[in-house]
């Protein structure tokens, strides 16, 4: 059974447009990168903006895998095999606050450039730390203000409509506090990436029984190895700071090891 990761950005409270031309499944703008965001929300835009069919199909055709986790598991309008699915989908969107955050996204985002190049250095220190690492795969997507980042089998969703600004008109509709708004930027899209994805990797065992100290830490190492693989501190807390002294008096520790380490003792 796939599981999925679906993870709303506040539980870390403490720390492909087409016309006539098909949009590529896996563009890339720069031939240099390994990794490029798929543009799976190009074609989700054309669909829920136009009804354009040619797009439905390429969504189904090239992504079936984002789409029905789209609709089934995060939007949870019905089932993918639903004859009517299609239609509920796009009434699901005609909302003209929906309307508003397709084509903002689309604004905003019409260059991920540099969020490519980000991913791609993030990603290549990761995999020069832990041997064997997954790359996974990275798309796009409009989400209608649910999740953030959605973590499946080796890949990673972007919601682009949870990551519009802090001062976008639109969010102060809803009850975001000051800290979730300050999350809600361009700056944050690959430091989530990194977070939720090794996250899904290196998961708390028995977190519902560890103590909430045990869990800050745990969740610190995550962050701090993503400050690694972002060479800055992107990520600042006292428990991450913990981890950092850590490492740094135990050279002999590699990243792998680090992560997979259940005792919580040796940072205190």
């Amino acid at each position: 059974m796939k599981v999925y990761y679906i993870i709303f950005f506040i539980i870390i409270a403490f720390l492909c447009g087409s016309c006539e031309l098909k949009i590529k499944p896996f563009e890339n703008d720069d031939d240099d990168d390994d990794i490029a965001v798929c543009r799976y929300d190009r074609l989700e835009s054309e669909y829920l903006t136009t009804g354009g069919y040619s797009a439905l199909q390429q969504m189904n055709t090239d992504y079936p895998t984002q789409t029905r986790t789209l609709i089934e598991d995060i939007l949870k309008i019905g089932e993918v095999n639903d004859p009517q699915i299609n239609t509920k989908f796009l009434a699901f969107f005609q909302d003209p606050v929906l309307q508003t955050l397709i084509s903002d996204a689309e604004s905003q985002y019409a260059n991920m450039d540099d969020i490519n190049k980000s991913l791609n250095k993030a990603f290549d220190r990761l995999q020069e730390e832990i041997p064997d690492f997954p790359v996974p795969q990275i798309y796009a997507q409009i989400t209608a203000l649910d999740q953030s980042i959605v973590v499946g089998d080796q890949s990673i969703g972007i919601s682009l409509d949870k990551y519009l600004g802090e001062n976008y008109e639109l969010y102060k509709k809803y009850n975001y506090s000051d800290y979730q708004l300050k999350t809600m930027t361009r700056e944050n899209i690959v430091p989530d990436c990194l977070n939720f994805y090794l996250l899904s990797l290196y998961p708390m065992t028995d977190f519902e029984n560890s103590s909430q100290q045990d869990r800050d830490l745990h969740f610190s190492k995550i962050l701090w190895v993503c400050n690694l693989a972002l060479d800055d501190d992107f990520f600042k807390s006292t428990y991450i700071d913990l981890i950092e002294k850590y490492m740094s008096k135990n050279k002999s520790v590699d990243i792998e090891t680090l992560l997979k380490s259940k005792d919580y003792s040796v940072f205190l």
